[in-house]
């Protein structure tokens, strides 16, 4: 278990029962703080929220969260992009069990969400803003942090879930844990299955998706405040997609279908030094991401991409109380990540493939503490030696107040943050070795106030990116990047802002749950030579989330979930808008005894079938039955 994990055990350990208990934030600080110390904009979905909306793909959860906008090619298993106040999708960063994720072998190296599935997720954090001085250069847009649920010690105990639904859907999950004296364990699998839709808009022939998955944790306790956790996590998707045939060459229904297959694994061993005062973790993390395509009208090999991408990363991180009121929290960090390519053809069935690896050695420091009993203070600062682009600092302050006895609690931050280019826009064919890393600058001032039993907040941010890294096309004039006949190549052309404001309420009102958000973004390019200023592509200046429910007698619970997404640019080069949309999903769930119940859904029940990506289609309308049961 991680540090984080066993303090925030041990806080709600010593809680008495029936005592109402503020969220711990863990994301936001690397150390566990309550929601109302954090001066970062964080949103927690607890494990009950997760299990009450019956989501099974991680995405459509974070899109009902402030800020987050979801875009997908396709139905399930499609490319998805996950991006945080109208950042980059390569600028979120995301954290499985303390694992980060993201696949150096990706265009900008960004972690696609196409086969991230809630399965035994119990808890998930998004931190908004740049984070670059706590969780390093990927963090530019924020940090999706998901934590799988705990080995319990103790007797052992099972859970399962089954359900079905339409377009041929089906899914399975399955989970039991125990342990005994020193030793605590918890293995889970699950199974997804669906006939699907075209991938392209219009299409007629559906373009399915399955995958599989297990994941698995094991504490031991080696002797007193000393243990060791082992984590691990895998998954095998395969999925069909849609093309350019030939002779039209325009996006149409083809038989194209891809493979991919993501492990990751965790040894960590925490224990304390100096009589107790320090607590210290040592960690090794791997991830390992294979990608296959295949098109079987491709002549000699139907393989028309290979991709490897892995990464290893050796960390410590120390803790330690200076006084009372302030704790000290650092770190050192050695991250390896290696890409290798290959794009066989019909001239070409066996390429030589690219291979390519680059490092960075990062050390951080974060002081929290409490200036005075209404107000706590955070302060960071990172430094990241990259073997390509040599030393970049990124700093970060956040405070937060509580005036009114902790009823009002205002938040406010300023963070620094870099980027380095990926691998693959670095070095592939269209690579450009001469890349600048990203940089940027962000900030944000928030307020939140207690009424009753509903906590209502408003919060403003900005953020300035310089020498953002997009695509150059060749259009002739000499460029000394365009010999040889290239297309185009990666340059850090582009000056991008974002402003905006995110407003959310939660919490009981006249006997229902309710949890309301608004996001207005306005993100927007500026400064690509010979284009003018104008809106980013895919960023819709208005979202909106709305989820109700209640428990009726007999434990009857109903939901209802309202998803808004405004008119947004389609792309850069002046095509078609992507319309608004407005989804409404429909739940209930019923125990029919204390360890089994029935539920159902209704997702997208007015069949809107929203385009969020031009020329993709999506499923519309689909209902779904299932049962739940622990042992």
């Amino acid at each position: 278990m991680s540090l984080v994990s066993l303090a925030g055990a041990a806080a709600l350990a010593v809680t008495p029962p029936g005592t109402a208990v503020e969220p711990l934030v863990v994301v936001a600080n690397r150390t566990p703080v309550v929601a109302a110390e954090s001066g970062r904009s964080v949103t927690v979905i607890p494990g009950q929220a997760i299990r009450d909306r019956q989501v099974l793909v991680v995405s459509d959860l974070l899109a009902t969260t402030p800020g987050v906008g979801v875009t997908r090619n396709g139905g399930p298993g499609g490319v998805t992009a996950v991006r945080i106040r109208g950042a980059e999708a390569e600028q979120t960063l995301f954290v499985i069990d303390g694992v980060r994720l993201n696949d150096p072998s990706v265009i900008g190296g960004a972690y696609d969400a196409a086969n991230l599935l809630v399965g035994d997720i119990s808890r998930i954090e998004v931190l908004r803003g740049v984070q670059s001085a706590v969780w390093g250069g990927q963090a530019i847009g924020g940090v999706v942090s998901l934590e799988t649920r705990l080995p319990s010690a103790g007797a052992f105990a099972a859970e399962g879930t089954a359900e079905a639904g339409g377009l041929g859907t089906s899914y399975l999950r399955g989970g039991v844990s125990g342990g005994g004296g020193a030793l605590a364990w918890r293995l889970a699998a699950d199974a997804y299955a669906t006939d699907g839709v075209s991938a392209a808009r219009g299409g007629t022939e559906r373009d399915g998706y399955r995958r599989t998955g297990a994941s698995g944790r094991l504490t031991a306790d080696l002797a007193p405040d000393i243990r060791l956790d082992l984590r691990a996590v895998w998954s095998d998707a395969r999925n069909a997609f849609d093309g350019f045939p030939a002779p039209a060459y325009v996006f149409a229904d083809t038989r194209e279908r891809g493979r991919t297959r993501e492990a990751l694994g965790y040894a960590g061993l925490t224990f304390p030094a100096s009589a107790g005062r320090l607590k210290n973790r040592l960690g090794l993390a791997l991830t390992d991401t294979r990608r296959r395509t295949f098109d079987p009208e491709q002549a000699v090999t139907d393989l028309t991409f290979r991709a490897e991408g892995r990464v290893s990363r050796l960390e410590y991180q120390g803790e330690a109380d200076l006084t009372p009121d302030w704790r000290l929290t650092f770190g050192a960090e050695g991250e390896r990540s290696r890409m290798r390519i290959a794009s066989p053809s019909a001239w070409n069935p066996q390429p030589q493939p690219l291979a390519r690896s680059t490092g960075v050695d990062s050390a951080w420091i974060q002081a929290l503490g409490r200036p005075a009993d209404d107000l706590t203070l955070t302060l960071a600062a990172r430094l990241d030696r990259h073997d390509a682009f040599d030393d970049h600092g990124s700093g970060q302050a956040a405070l937060a107040w509580r005036p009114n006895g902790g009823g009002t609690l205002v938040r406010a931050s300023l963070g620094q943050g870099f980027r380095a280019p990926s691998l693959y826009q670095l070095y592939s064919e269209y690579g450009n070795a001469a890349l600048k890393p990203e940089t940027a600058v962000a900030w944000d001032l928030g307020v939140e106030q207690k009424a009753g039993e509903v906590r209502l907040s408003l919060t403003l941010f900005g953020r300035r990116t310089e020498d953002q890294v997009n695509f150059a096309v060749c259009t002739g004039g000499g460029d000394p990047n365009c010999t040889g006949g290239r297309l185009g190549y990666y340059a850090n052309l582009d000056r991008t802002t974002a402003l905006g404001l995110e407003a959310t309420a939660a919490g009981r009102m006249a006997g229902f749950d309710v949890d309301a958000s608004y996001t207005r973004t306005r993100a927007r390019l500026e400064g690509q030579a010979g284009a003018p200023d104008q809106d980013l592509p895919r960023r819709p200046r208005d979202m909106a989330s709305l989820d109700v429910s209640r428990t009726l007698p007999g434990d009857l619970r109903l939901g209802l979930g309202l998803r808004y997404a405004g008119e947004s640019l389609s792309d850069l080069w002046g095509g078609p808008p992507l319309k608004s949309y407005l989804t409404l999903g429909l739940r209930v769930e019923l125990p029919l005894e204390d360890r089994i119940s029935v539920y159902g859904r209704v997702d997208d029940a007015t069949d809107m079938a929203p385009e969020t990506v031009r020329g993709y289609g999506a499923p519309g309308r689909v209902a779904t039955f299932g049962l739940r049961a622990r042992f």
